[in-house]
């Protein structure tokens, strides 16, 4: 079931992302601010895995864990939760399914990702792919239907149609030559990622099960904390420390992330 957030709720989650005050009209600008202060604000994280959290795809859980709790999550919470305030500012916003390409070059399973197809009121029926849960990627929204380099300050993005057998009509977004997720151009709802969901926070062998992870856009660059170590990039500079006490790795998550956590999480499958 589509969400409509109350008022009060609205304002809250625009007070999350800091935005002061309800945009007047759904236009691509503020799309494109939105999406911007989304990805500073709440961090890509699969915490909720290692603390052995459930995960409920229900936009009003995912809403009330961003904004009440103050925490991120992963592409189906995030974009989950984003498309409920996008919908309610007036946006036309539709679910995507996409499989992510690995660093072999093989597609990832079926629901591996949630992404956002998006009209704002001034586009003239132009599509939007927004996304503020897949952890550095765009900082803006690409537009769906351009097949030519679209350039972000997060590198240069084609979206093409792919060439392989049964791919039936899918995209390739590529950033940098590289692809990077299969999108598939058919509406979904959100109860569809329920499967990708539970593999991804179960199995063995999905990444996010590995080690804890939380990845945030900032300012100068990004920080990231990878199970213990703590990754600043900035101007092309990157820096990586160890957090080997567990009152500097709560912390590390309070400071960067706005994370408050009684324990450190503990990997549900750690790397062998």
């Amino acid at each position: 079931m589509e969400t409509t957030l109350p008022p009060e709720r609205l304002d809250a989650y625009l007070r999350r992302i800091g935005v002061a005050g309800r945009p007047a009209r759904p236009t691509e600008d503020v799309l494109r601010d939105l999406q911007l202060r989304h990805l500073r604000a709440v961090p890509f994280e699969n915490l909720s895995v290692h603390l052995r959290e459930d995960i409920v795809l229900d936009e009003t859980a995912l809403v009330g864990k961003v904004v009440d709790r103050g925490r991120g999550g992963f592409c189906y919470e995030l974009n989950g939760a984003f498309a409920a305030l996008l919908r309610t500012l007036g946006y036309e916003v539709e679910l995507l399914q996409a499989r992510v390409y690995g660093d072999d070059g093989r597609l990832g399973i079926p629901y591996d990702h949630l992404a956002l197809r998006v009209l704002a009121a001034d586009g003239g029926g132009r599509a939007w792919l927004a996304d503020v849960g897949f952890g550095d990627h765009s900082h803006f929204p690409l537009a769906l239907d351009e097949r030519g380099e679209q350039k972000d300050p997060s590198g240069v993005f084609r979206i093409v149609e792919s060439e392989e057998p049964g791919a039936d009509g899918d995209l390739d977004v590529v950033r940098d030559g590289r692809p990077r997720y299969r999108l598939e151009r058919r509406p979904r709802v959100l109860a569809d990622f329920t499967t990708g969901a539970w593999w991804h926070r179960t199995s063995p062998d999905s990444p996010f099960t590995r080690a804890p992870l939380a990845s945030l856009l900032t300012e100068r660059g990004r920080v990231t904390l990878s199970g213990r170590r703590l990754i600043t990039s900035e101007g092309g500079t990157r820096e990586e420390r160890p957090l080997d006490d567990d009152a500097d790795l709560l912390a590390a998550y309070r400071d960067h992330f706005g994370l408050r956590l009684d324990h450190p999480p503990v990997a549900l499958h750690p790397r062998p």
